[in-house]
């Protein structure tokens, strides 16, 4: 668990100052695991949401899971403002419950635009590793630029969802959005 805890404060570090080189394969959603569970530690949520004081914290999957168990080794143990780290597993959008972070796969692309509808105003912090094509997007995306995972990060998509993200994570993203770039 330490070891896992270091790393995850290395990759947040890296990230910060420009970028992780992105891996092939298996290692690269190991990096993304570990990235998905350090933006509990950049990014608040209002509390309304989490049903009551004891909810989890839930780090939802949508579509093919690509993290094998990655993403479950990486919040193994972990609690975010004292509650409980979780991850679960919706193969389609009729499945997706309440979380506070939604990883959405391209094979649930087909239906990504009613999936960001449905959560527009709920609170969760959508990230995807692909570019939808829709005018309507994810809060973050992985980008992965000169072999480094970088951020795209839509700011008025996270304040129309509720969420306020950290300087410190939105200072080496790229920015889109209200106060954004674009």
């Amino acid at each position: 668990m330490a070891v896992l805890r270091r790393l995850a404060s290395a990759l947040a570090l890296l990230c910060l100052f420009g970028g992780v080189r992105a891996a092939q394969g298996p290692e690269e959603y190991q990096v993304k695991a570990v990235f998905l569970f350090n933006f509990t530690q950049f990014v608040d949520w209002p509390q309304t949401s989490f049903a009551d004081a004891r909810a989890p914290f839930v780090i939802g999957v949508l579509g093919r899971d690509p993290f094998g168990s990655a993403l479950d080794e990486a919040v193994r143990g972990e609690r975010v403002n004292g509650r409980p780290l979780v991850v679960e597993r919706y193969r389609n959008r009729a499945e997706l419950k309440h979380c506070q972070i939604l990883f959405i796969d391209r094979s649930a692309s087909a239906e990504i635009e009613q999936t960001l509808d449905d959560l527009e105003h709920t609170g969760t912090l959508t990230v995807s590793d692909f570019d939808s094509g829709s005018p309507h997007d994810v809060i973050i995306r992985f980008l992965n630029e000169d072999q480094k995972i970088r951020l795209r990060i839509d700011v008025g998509s996270a304040q129309e969802a509720g969420l306020t993200i950290s300087s410190k994570l939105l200072r080496p993203a790229h920015v889109v959005g209200a106060t954004g770039s674009e």
